[in-house]
């Protein structure tokens, strides 16, 4: 079987193109948003294949995996099949509503003709869908390993363009957090982010890794603090809770349902976690076995296994 799909969230498409099909990846001169082809910070198998907008024109599809507004027209003009007519479509919701969680409608709400699957059940609650049929597949996660140490009394922060998104993301919240504990901050398009907030540089490192050389590096950190306010569930506290890191974060979206009690601390009221990053920092033992509890817990709901086969029912369901 032969899926297109874009290269939109790389963490999220890692898992995906694990599966058992060919995955189509559309590839530009540029390689600009639409054209990104296949990934150079992660590990994609070889059934990954790039093809220009003229190749997909004569490629053989067997199903569209969209994830954007624009990829409808897109995937028409590229390959001159229209999703969900000619071929057989899902839609990929990788987000939480971004204006009112009451009257934001969907994009593909007045469709019935391809499903909307969302990666959680709040993103799926919160979004007025319509008339489209929706399902729900959380995210899967391979395992990076155990890594934590925890030997570097600072707390790692994983955002994508800090400055820019501001409050969604919590940044405004850093250097609350800061006043505890040193931050050690990944992601894209973090530079200027310490002078930005006022913040010495020693207080807040910033840093863009690929994510072979991510993950050893936050296992380091005592603590992963994640403050975002409004997005939908982050791969990167999934992915500190694989490496055995104990996590505070505020409880918002979907947080509550992925760390359960004893995995890390949840609250939105900040001198609790305030109170909690230091409990972590003054006890390694107790941070140790709260990164363990968070481990058991992101392996027993967001294993890779579970993301494909449920991938796999629904695959099947849309093509036969």
């Amino acid at each position: 079987m032969n899926t297109l799909v874009w290269h939109v969230h790389g963490s999220w498409l890692t898992t995906f193109v694990q599966g058992p099909y060919t995955f189509l990846v559309p590839v530009t001169p540029d390689r600009g948003p639409d054209g990104l082809g296949r990934a150079r910070t992660w590990q994609w198998p070889p059934t990954v294949r790039e093809l220009s907008p003229a190749e997909l024109r004569e490629a053989d599809i067997d199903l569209m995996v969209l994830q954007r507004p624009h990829e409808l027209e897109l995937a028409r003009e590229w390959t001159g099949r229209r999703p969900g007519i000619d071929v057989p479509a899902v839609y990929v919701e990788h987000n939480s509503p971004h204006e009112t969680a009451v009257d934001t409608r969907h994009p593909l709400a007045g469709r019935s003709d391809i499903p909307v699957v969302h990666v959680t059940h709040f993103n799926r609650l919160m979004w007025d869908n319509g008339r489209a049929p929706t399902t729900v597949i959380e995210h899967g996660i391979i395992d990076p390993g155990q890594l934590w140490t925890g030997e570097e009394r600072r707390a790692a922060v994983v955002v994508n363009e800090p400055v820019r998104r501001g409050r969604t993301t919590g940044t405004d919240l850093l250097p609350y957090f800061a006043r505890t504990v040193p931050l050690d901050v990944f992601g894209m398009r973090t530079e200027g982010l310490a002078e930005h907030l006022g913040l010495p540089p020693e207080l807040c490192r910033c840093r863009d890794l690929p994510q072979s050389a991510l993950h050893p590096r936050m296992a380091r950190c005592r603590l992963y603090v994640h403050p975002v306010r409004w997005t939908s569930l982050g791969l990167s506290l999934l992915e500190a809770m694989y490496l055995g890191m104990p996590v505070v974060a505020l409880d918002t979206t979907e947080v509550r349902q992925a760390v359960p009690e004893g995995a890390g601390v949840v609250s939105n009221r900040l001198d609790v976690l305030q109170d909690a990053v230091r409990e972590f920092l003054a006890d390694p033992v107790h941070a140790r076995l709260t990164g363990e509890a968070a481990r058991a817990a992101a392996q027993a709901r967001y294993g890779e296994r579970r993301f494909r086969d449920d991938w796999e029912r629904l695959i099947k369901e849309v093509t036969r």
